[in-house]
């Protein structure tokens, strides 16, 4: 008899994730389990799966081949897997939907601790939280720039930034793009870029410049999923590329940005090189997968 399995639905900005406990790491999260998981006819429906394991029993199980730089034996790992089954490096927005679970469900009585990643640990702070929604800031790590690059959307070269955020980016700023103007473009079809420079794809943001109040607003185009409501990284890597082009020094200033996406609002800090993104993590629902289903995968 094959048991059910136990998951929760959550988001964070509405980038939607599939969080499946699995401290023992007995799951084989095959690439098209993920895929029919995430599928949105066929499974749940997700932007990702967020696998919850300590990070020293996942590779004692060989999921992971050795520990990330900074993640110790007994922190929390985040297996975060794309819509399509490929395994990606981080996930700003899973990263809080993560903290708060391990949180509202009493696996962690911490405020603060690590979520390791396959981009390095991510310290986590939760400034507040019930059993839906929670308050999340994650120390993203360094952001580092790969130069000059472009990005092809409905057939117009848009100028962007490739930014490494523990995975690749590149962040269109596009100066004379509203806000009603950016909500019209069609993201249906791929945004084309170099594969010279992005060999294992990229995450594509489109972008307006900072306003006044030193917000932004954006779309994404992520790789192994398609466009979302959000990106963690890929607010980060806007609001490098916002900063970069009004003349901010990533390496030496401190700056924050409001980086508005279809799914809500996050803030971005950079404070020499190091980014923090906080904002909200919504846990929908919790239920049990058919485990004759997911055997048939």
């Amino acid at each position: 008899m094959n048991s059910d399995i136990e998951f929760t639905k959550g988001h964070g900005t509405q980038n939607d994730f599939v969080v499946l406990p699995d401290l023992d790491v007995a799951l084989e999260l095959s690439a098209d389990r993920v895929a029919a998981l995430c599928d949105r006819q066929r499974g749940i429906g997700a932007d990702g799966v967020l696998r919850v394991a300590r990070a020293g029993a996942l590779r004692a199980a060989g999921v992971l081949e050795s520990l990330p730089e900074g993640v110790a034996e007994d922190d929390w790992f985040m297996d975060y897997r794309n819509a399509d089954g490929s395994i990606a490096e981080m996930c700003g927005n899973g990263t809080r939907v993560f903290a708060h679970y391990v949180v509202a469900t009493g696996l962690d009585k911490r405020d603060e601790f690590v979520v390791g990643s396959r981009a390095g640990a991510r310290p986590v702070t939760v400034h507040g939280h019930d059993e839906v929604v929670g308050d999340v800031t994650v120390a993203m790590g360094p952001v580092r720039t790969l130069g000059d690059s472009t990005a092809t959307v409905g057939g117009r070269a848009l100028p962007g930034l490739g930014i490494d955020v523990g995975n690749p980016h590149l962040a269109c700023v596009d100066p004379e793009l509203t806000a009603a103007a950016l909500a019209a473009l069609d993201l249906t079809v791929p945004p084309g870029f170099d594969p010279k420079l992005f060999p294992q794809g990229v995450n594509i943001e489109i972008l307006t410049a900072l306003d006044d109040a030193r917000s932004v607003d954006m779309r994404v185009y992520e790789r192994g999923v398609g466009e979302t409501r959000s990106c963690g990284t890929g607010t980060v890597a806007a609001a490098a590329a916002a900063l970069t082009r009004d003349g901010f020094d990533l390496a030496g200033d401190s700056g924050e940005v409001r980086v508005r996406v279809p799914g809500g609002e996050v803030t971005v800090g950079i404070d020499h090189g190091r980014a923090t993104l906080r904002g909200p993590s919504v846990l929908v629902a919790t239920g049990r997968l058919a485990g004759a289903w997911w055997a048939s995968l």
